[in-house]
């Protein structure tokens, strides 16, 4: 934009004598100031909603007014406002305490984010969600569990009793008289009992082993990221 510069001293003329041709005011040099004034005049914005062309700054120094984060109309944004907007909208997608993950950059999130202090998280755990009613989750940032447990091979024993007494059977008979040796004459009537006899049968139990022996034989299934928790 241009600026208006006076061409014509005019004040200076006073101080010539009566009769210099130079103390006379001549209408081209007033054209000439009027036109100079037009120019700049023209090329000013005006001071009520002005229309901008090229690109716009404020002078060295000069402070401009930053609007609320709030305000969503079309004045001019300052740095500072935008600024303020980016923080507003990092610190709500991450508060701190928030968890970044990342499944292939080991980069702290405060470089690739630019903003807030990071500290890498839960190495070689998983997380878990808050329980109020499980001791074992019922505490943000608890931490449980064993990466070298062992899940050890076990059998069972079973105890089979069998009881084999023997047994006999009973029979009848009859038997000669007593000092007779006449086989003819009748006998007498008897009940006899047979030797005792054992079936021979034997039982045998056995339980198969269950289970694996070994470390890290209890892993649930996992995918390795790395993790950072925004601590400020």
């Amino acid at each position: 934009m241009s600026n208006y510069t006076k061409s014509t001293d005019f004040a200076s003329k006073d101080s010539l004598a009566s009769g210099n041709a130079a103390k006379i005011v001549k209408g081209t040099e007033i054209d000439t100031e009027f036109n100079n004034i037009a120019t700049a005049v023209a090329t000013k914005a005006d001071l009520a909603s002005p229309t901008f062309t090229g690109t716009p700054s404020l002078p060295s120094g000069t402070t401009g007014v930053t609007q609320s984060t709030s305000d969503d109309s079309t004045k001019l944004a300052t740095t500072a406002f935008v600024q303020d907007i980016a923080a507003a909208v990092k610190n709500e997608l991450y508060p701190v305490g928030s968890i970044y993950t990342n499944s292939s950059v080991n980069t702290n999130p405060a470089t690739l984010l630019g903003f807030g202090t990071w500290a890498a998280f839960a190495a070689g755990r998983v997380m878990v969600g808050f329980d109020s009613g499980n001791s074992l989750f019922d505490t943000a940032e608890e931490t449980g569990g064993s990466a070298d447990a062992i899940t050890v091979s076990h059998s069972h024993t079973a105890t089979s009793s069998v009881s084999d007494p023997g047994h006999t059977h009973t029979y009848s008979g009859v038997t000669a008289p007593s000092g007779s040796g006449d086989s003819t004459r009748a006998g007498v009537p008897t009940t006899r009992t047979t030797n005792a006899a054992f079936t021979g049968i034997s039982v045998s139990t056995s339980i198969s082993t269950e289970g694996s022996s070994g470390t890290n034989a209890n892993y649930q299934p996992y995918i390795t990221v790395y993790m950072w928790k925004r601590t400020a």
